[in-house]
């Protein structure tokens, strides 16, 4: 597909704009690592280990330099696409982050889905009957969503539904222990099962999925409710809008063909903007959920002071939001056919 050159252009201006952020990112991630409290060494070298032994652990990872040198040498390790190695797991940090990458893809995707199924229809609801009881309905529970915390959220539910009604399995993570995983596809549970046509462990990943989707649903919905309001209510009193209705045509045609169409330009962006944010800040729904996803991955190694998979976790993070705000401004641009178009419906 060819796109228009004004997209290319402005594509290109935004990576432009993006380079001294990524390097910010990089700089100040590096900053903070080191002032983390906690020695990395001393945790590598165990509890019974004395100074001389730690010292020469230090020394082996390099942080007996100076801090500008530190950060120099971690420049050329990314250079060559190194992240560096994990004190924690002995694994180089890129590998470590490609391997638990798919589950927590496949946990803020389905999270995604199930909040866009609720919160667009209700949004829309909304949007139509504002100032009626599903307007109040929304606005409650967009309220709610940005209110409750995730781990609290998360806990609750497991707390209902795992150990007093019994209906959902332990937290224990992607599959209960009676299940091996499918053969690896994708990485993704539920898509490597259905591959393998094996129904069993697709219905238990998806059991295991259900509860800390939910948590994240109910974080993600209140974003896209009330972005998919708003957009419909200034949709709506359009002039575009009301020649549509003055055409004759029908509630429909005008809330889904000429509405919702120009509502989602701001919703798909919006969209991308919550999903990587999900994906950065579900690290407390993994650790109530023990999910082996990238976010429990950072916090075990901020917990030790493990500065690679820190800086990797963060570098990462910032990569894939690049990735998909330049994937949203695609979208979003107007070529200049789109331009050139008029939306006003024909009375014909």
């Amino acid at each position: 597909m060819i796109y228009p050159q004004s997209r290319v252009g402005t594509v290109i201006r935004r990576l432009g704009q993006a380079l001294p952020v990524l390097f910010g990112v990089i700089l100040v991630t590096f900053v903070l690592t080191r002032a983390l409290p906690g020695d990395p060494a001393a945790y590598f070298a165990g509890p019974a280990a004395d100074e001389k032994s730690i010292a020469e652990i230090r020394k082996a990872l390099g942080l007996d330099k100076p801090l500008p040198e530190q950060f120099l040498i971690y420049l050329r390790d990314l250079s060559k696409g190194e992240l560096g190695t994990s004190i924690s797991t002995g694994q180089p940090v890129l590998e470590e982050l490609i391997r638990r990458l798919p589950a927590s893809l496949e946990l803020t995707f389905l999270a995604l889905i199930i909040s866009v199924i609720i919160a667009v229809p209700l949004g829309i609801l909304a949007a139509i009957n504002p100032g009626k009881l599903i307007d109040h309905v929304c606005r409650i529970l967009t309220t709610a969503g940005v209110s409750l915390p995730t781990f609290f959220t998360g806990l609750g539910l497991v707390f209902i539904f795992y150990y007093i009604l019994g209906w959902a399995p332990a937290p224990l993570g992607r599959l209960d222990f009676a299940y091996l995983p499918p053969p690896h596809v994708t990485g993704f549970y539920l898509i490597d099962g259905v591959f393998a046509g094996e129904w069993e462990i697709v219905y238990a990943a998806l059991s295991q999925l259900m509860l800390p989707c939910i948590t994240l649903a109910l974080f993600t919905l209140a974003p896209i409710a009330r972005m998919t309001r708003a957009s419909m209510i200034q949709v709506l009193s359009s002039d575009f809008v009301r020649t549509a209705r003055a055409a004759g045509l029908t509630n429909y045609t005008v809330l889904i063909k000429y509405a919702f169409r120009n509502a989602l330009l701001p919703l798909v962006t919006t969209l991308g903007m919550v999903f990587s944010f999900t994906l950065g800040a579900n690290v407390l729904v993994e650790k109530v959920f023990a999910w082996p996803g990238i976010g429990s991955y950072a916090v075990e190694a901020l917990v030790v002071a493990d500065y690679a998979a820190v800086q990797g976790f963060v570098l990462s993070m910032a990569i894939i939001f690049l990735i998909l705000n330049l994937i949203c401004l695609l979208y979003t641009s107007p070529s200049p056919r789109d331009k050139r178009q008029s939306r006003m419906p024909s009375s014909a």
